[in-house]
């Protein structure tokens, strides 16, 4: 009987002798890509990268450049960017020390591309040779395994050493990256990455460039409270002069205030907001006037959802999950966060509805959780609005809901571990 492969972490071995972890995991991945037994597994977060890039089509020999972005894009990205707000925050907690151990810091947006790169020279050089460049595109399926593309799959902090890289000349690299959240509502803004030659590489590196991507985020919290509490002080006199149902948002719509109805977190706006009548989920029928900072949203008379309504859930990339709506009102979508795309993607799969700890069991394989379950439900129900329904949750009767999944059920959400999600792969059939 064959033997199982040994489940050793090479990157502790690395930190005693870096060159025999690079030669163990050299056989390793020329074993695993091959297609054959290997003596030692791959550590699972790596191992299941390499199954998706596999199924990509990448060269493990020769990979593949990515035309790299215009300058005047990559300024365009970097002014669009909330990162750009925490650059002193990244620079503080990892250049001084990147500099001295040779690395260099990396900053990529959501999409995988070079936006920031700043290190040891040399250093920088050798990322040049390897295409690791302003404006690349270092997704996963595009350069395969690595510091940036990799975490942004996952959604947590991973460091791939040698040739845990899916394509060859990256194996002469170390690179530890940690993705870069919103605070307001998880959504990935990017990844920060630390990387170097192979030697320089140690496994506290992990724990390190992790601490200072969650400094970052608080350090996003921090500058949104602050906005918020100076969009309050625009609002009070507007607000005190008003009838009837009205909010001021920012421009993310996130409310600063109130007047004549409850206090919601955010009210959903669309993506090219303008001045005029608009239907908003949160709300419904109002008019968006602009206000320094942010919109005054005056409400019109309730208004009653009605009528045919169509909902489409797009789980179909592997990053970004979106829910739009297409009403009598108007059609809208809104962007989803790894947590609620499980939910609603749990919910098209049973259209009569799950209970709180139906979904507790499926998303964290425990009924008990229903607290949790309801506090994001109850999130998820302030831009789905009455599109949703509770006892049980499901979306409203009468909608045609249409769910959009990947091609390979493999790559359905790769970051989740709810047990529901991660053994399905069977389409439903929608009313």
């Amino acid at each position: 009987m064959a033997k199982a492969p040994l489940d050793v972490d090479v990157t502790q071995i690395a930190a005693v002798d870096a060159a025999r972890a690079a030669r163990l995991l050299s056989e390793v991945r020329s074993a695993a890509l091959a297609g054959q037994r290997t003596q030692v597994a791959p550590r699972p977060v790596i191992g299941q990268s390499w199954e998706r890039v596999l199924r990509t089509g990448i060269d493990p020999d020769h990979g593949l450049n990515s035309r790299l972005l215009p300058r005047e894009e990559v300024e365009r990205r970097r002014e669009a960017s909330p990162l750009r707000h925490v650059l002193p925050v990244l620079r503080e907690g990892l250049l001084s020390v990147a500099d001295v151990a040779q690395h260099i810091m990396v900053v990529a947006d959501a999409d995988g591309r070079v936006l920031w790169r700043e290190g040891h020279p040399s250093v920088l050089r050798k990322a040049d040779g390897l295409g690791f460049e302003l404006g690349a595109d270092w997704r996963e399926d595009v350069v395969g395994t690595n510091g940036v593309g990799t975490p942004a799959v996952v959604r947590r902090p991973v460091q791939v050493f040698a040739s845990e890289h899916f394509v060859r000349s990256h194996t002469t690299w170390t690179c530890t990256g940690a993705p870069v959240t919103d605070p307001r509502d998880g959504r990935l803004l990017g990844v920060v990455d630390v990387s170097g030659p192979l030697e320089t590489m140690h496994p506290a590196t992990l724990a390190w460039v992790d601490s200072v991507a969650k400094l970052a985020e608080a350090r996003l919290r921090e500058l949104h409270l602050s906005a918020l509490e100076r969009l309050r002080a625009v609002a009070a006199p507007v607000l005190a002069r008003l009838d009837g149902r009205a909010a001021v948002v920012d421009r993310d719509g996130w409310t600063a205030a109130v007047a004549g109805m409850p206090y919601t977190p955010r009210i959903p706006l669309p993506k090219s907001v303008s001045p005029g009548r608009r239907w908003l989920p949160a709300v419904g029928l109002c008019s968006l006037e602009p206000l320094a900072g942010g919109w005054l949203v005056r409400a019109d008379e309730e208004v009653a959802v009605h009528g045919d309504a169509r909902i489409v859930l797009d789980l179909t990339r592997a990053r970004r999950w979106s829910v739009t709506v297409s009403a009598g009102a108007g059609s809208w979508s809104h962007e989803l966060s790894p947590r609620h795309a499980e939910l609603l993607y749990l919910l098209a799969m049973h259209p009569a509805g799950r209970s709180a700890a139906d979904l507790a069991e499926a998303v964290f394989g425990d009924p008990a959780r229903t607290v949790t379950v309801r506090a994001e439900m109850s999130r998820v129900r302030r831009y789905l609005g009455a599109f949703l329904e509770h006892r049980p949750y499901r979306f409203r009767e009468g909608a045609e809901v249409r769910l959009l999944l990947p091609d390979d059920p493999r790559d359905l959400l790769p970051h989740s571990t709810a047990p529901a999600v991660r053994r399905t792969g069977v389409t439903p059939s929608m009313p």
